[in-house]
């Protein structure tokens, strides 16, 4: 690791010199460059102020030159007025003309020589124009050579520098991963070492366990088994093998799936033949118009009879499917009903054979037709050939399904490992029934094409072709998947053959088989009168709730007996005053009768009859009043029978008086008072009622408080075990803190040791460096 280490720092050290020099040159050169950027922006300040100052030289004698056009213009209209007046003076004499001649010669000369200086100072500025254009194109073409080369180097500078700095990242990545690597490996050391200690514990256990599990085994055995049947092959035939669900599960799922192809194919089979026959019936003659020849009657005669050879085959594999189930044991020497669908499969392989011969003849028949073309000859031949190949395959694959079925039947025969191969050549006999299958088609096809051109060609031959090659087609389809689904599951057939021990090369016997599978339903009849279903139990917080309100219930209990007595003992005082009222009322109907008597002697005839009426309905409200009050207390039972009794000595004495005002009084005194006493023994009914629940609360209150100190008191010391375990854990911390430490110190020692062979290798780059700078200023002074 350390070698590896360094040879890294090295070849980064070698890198990083070479980019430290790299990086000094470019430095020096982009410097070169900016003096001489600077120095080309000078010359070009001047060469702009030199242009500046021509500008104004041309800016004034453009002026000058305007006011010179000026001034000839000016001269130009004089000398038209001067020539106006000289054609005016002419008659008058001749100096004239001599004077108009001088100033124009004067004019003339003047404009001449301002002119040529025009001229000149013209292609004076042309010529310092054309140079400044030059000189600044030379200078804006070379300050863009130098940008250019100046953000060259800028760009290799600062890749140089990113590299480097990236470098230098990568390195302390490395280091800091080296680091933490160093610490986990460590600490997986540490993990290892503890494993290997553990694991050592554990091994030494089951070793331990193992031996005594051995030795409990071996006593058992030689107490309890008086023979070990599983060393003969015939008494091993009847053990009961372990069950496996998920095997039966998946060997139905894959009978079922088969039990679906098998349906599709023998709808192929019975749709092909049954719409040949109809074909024989009407090709090459029909049987509507002319009589078909005794070949094709035959034939057509034995494609009737598919049905009985076909349909079997399906009720075959349905009953294997149904013979499948959950509870059994599905392996060759159970599966009994493999050998009657091997019998279906040969007899209609037999019917194959028989009309083979009568369908190649048919073929043949077909060709000796008159309306026959060669290429239809051709089709035909290759049917021909088709169906031979067709029979042939049947026959390979019901040999190998005979085989299959031969363990079910026989313990003698084939050996296991023959049987591999067996599932193989079937995978490989359905693959080449579906490629018969599709060349059949194919051909088909092209012989049903052909024959829709015959001139002969009816819409019944072109409907029967048609389903023909339809059927055909669906045939090749479930042969396609029955030979996929084999192909898929082969692996899955190879490996449950038997239910014998794995290392047997022969099956087991089938009547051994049909023991053991009836010794199996005895073992699961036995178990299921064992299993009882046990009482669910009721959980322990649930438990420890019902325990509490059972404890609360029971001194509401007590308290409910408590109010019970009371109420009984209340219910008889009751009673009690009852029967003195009861007596007392009595007693009182006599007095009032007898001053009834005595009033009735005294007042008059008339008023008699009234009077009597009111005494009885007074002394009917009494009694109802008093009948009323039975269910009272005591004291307010007293108040109101006196009140009442007074009320109506009180009416009696006014009923001479005002009779109807004063029942309505009494009425209504009577009324209030009544509904004030139901109303105040109601009250005190309920502040009974709800003193004996408070109280009953309060004792199931005390004995919860009492659970309560005694749970505290369990708590308490459960936190003082807590807090124990608490300081133990915290001495264990302790020192493992303090180990952690010694190997944490042990770590920073062997990362100061790490540094400073880094800080050494550091050294030894700067040293390096200079080494190369004082190389490169040698070249450079060279």
């Amino acid at each position: 690791m350390a070698a590896e280490l360094q040879g890294k720092y090295q070849k980064l050290a070698q890198e990083y010199s070479k980019l430290r020099a790299q990086n000094q040159v470019l430095k020096k050169a982009v410097l070169d460059e900016q003096a001489n950027s600077v120095a080309i922006k000078e010359q070009l300040k001047m060469k702009e102020q030199s242009m500046r100052k021509q500008e104004q030289e041309m800016e004034s004698l453009t002026f000058r030159n305007q006011q010179l056009a000026k001034r000839v213009e000016l001269l130009q209209e004089e000398l038209t007025a001067t020539e106006a007046k000289g054609k005016k003076s002419k008659k008058v004499g001749e100096p004239t003309p001599q004077l108009s001649l001088e100033q124009k010669s004067v004019f003339d000369e003047d404009l001449r020589k301002k002119i040529e200086e025009n001229e000149r100072l013209h292609m004076q500025f042309f010529e310092v124009d054309e140079k400044h254009k030059q000189i600044e194109e030379a200078l804006q073409t070379k300050l863009e050579a130098l940008e250019r080369e100046a953000a060259q180097h800028q760009a290799v500078l600062s890749g140089l520098t990113q590299k480097y700095m990236e470098n230098i990242e990568k390195l302390q990545n490395e280091k800091a991963k080296l680091e933490v690597k160093s610490q986990t490996l460590e600490r997986e050391a540490k993990d290892c070492r503890h494993r290997t200690e553990e694991c050592q514990q554990q091994l030494k256990t089951l070793h331990v366990d193992l031996n005594s599990r051995l030795n409990e085994s071996l006593t058992i055995i030689h107490e309890k088994v008086p023979f070990n049947d599983t060393k003969c092959s015939r008494l091993n035939a009847l053990n009961v093998p372990l069950h496996n669900r998920r095997h039966q599960l998946k060997v139905r799922d894959i009978a079922g799936q088969a039990l679906s192809f098998i349906q599709d194919f023998v709808k192929a089979l019975l749709n092909f033949h049954t719409y040949t026959e109809q074909r024989v019936q009407i090709f090459p003659i029909d049987s509507a118009i002319d009589v078909i020849s005794p070949l094709n009657k035959k034939f057509s005669q034995y494609l009737h009879e598919n049905a009985s050879h076909v349909r079997p085959l399906e009720e075959g594999m349905l009953h294997l499917f149904e013979s499948i189930t959950e509870d059994t044991v599905s392996v060759l020497e159970t599966t009994a009903k493999l050998k009657s669908f091997s019998e279906y499969l040969t007899s209609y392989m037999r019917f194959l054979q028989k009309i083979l011969p009568y369908q190649l003849k048919s073929l043949e028949e077909e060709c000796e037709f008159s309306l026959c073309t060669s290429t239809l000859r051709a089709r035909n031949l290759e049917l021909h050939s088709d169906m031979k190949k067709l029979t042939a395959v049947f026959e390979k694959l019901q040999t190998y399904v005979s085989l299959l079925a031969l363990p079910s039947t026989t313990s003698e025969g084939l050996l296991r490992s023959n049987y591999s191969s067996i599932y193989t050549q079937i995978s490989a006999a359905l693959h080449g029934l579906h490629d018969i299958t599709k060349e059949l088609s194919k051909h088909y096809n092209q012989k049903a094409a052909l024959e829709q051109e015959l001139p002969t060609a009816t819409e019944k031959l072109r409907t029967t072709n048609d389903c023909i090659l339809s059927s055909v087609v669906a045939l090749s389809n479930a042969v396609g998947k029955i030979a996929t689904f084999f192909s898929n599951n082969l692996d899955y057939f190879t490996a449950s053959l038997s239910y014998g021990p794995k290392g047997g090369s022969e099956f087991m016997n089938p009547v051994s088989a049909e023991c053991m599978l009836q010794n199996k339903k005895k073992a699961v009849a036995f178990m299921k009168t064992l299993k009882k279903p046990c009482p669910d139990s009721v959980p322990y917080k649930e438990a420890l709730a019902n325990r509490r309100v059972l404890l609360s219930s029971t001194e509401s209990r007590e308290g409910l007996a408590q109010q019970v007595q009371q109420s009984l003992e209340k219910i008889a005082k009751l009673e009690q005053e009852k029967e003195h009222w009861m007596l007392e009322a009595q007693l009182s109907k006599v007095k009032l009768e007898k001053e009834n008597q005595r009033r009735s002697d005294t007042t008059k005839s008339t008023s008699t009859g009234q009077l009597a009426e009111l005494l009885q309905e007074n002394a009917v409200s009494v009694n109802e009043s008093r009948h009323g009050q039975e269910d009272i207390t005591d004291k307010y039972s007293r108040d109101s029978m006196n009140s009442t009794s007074l009320i109506g000595i009180l009416t009696v004495k006014a009923s001479n008086q005002e009779p109807t005002d004063a029942d309505s009084r009494e009425d209504l005194i009577k009324n209030h008072y009544m509904s004030r006493i139901v109303e105040i023994t109601t009250q005190l009914q309920l502040a009974d009622s709800k003193s004996v629940h408070f109280h009953a609360e309060c004792r199931a209150l005390a004995k919860r408080l009492t659970i309560a100190d005694k749970a505290k008191e369990s708590l308490a010391e459960e936190i003082k075990s807590a807090n124990q375990s608490i300081s133990r854990l915290q001495d264990e911390l302790t020192t493992t803190k303090r180990s952690y430490e010694d190997q944490l110190s042990m770590m920073s020692d062997h990362l100061c040791s790490m540094n400073e062979t880094l800080s050494k290798q550091r050294d030894e780059i700067d040293a390096l460096k200079m080494g190369i700078k004082g190389n490169s200023k040698k070249n450079k002074s060279r």
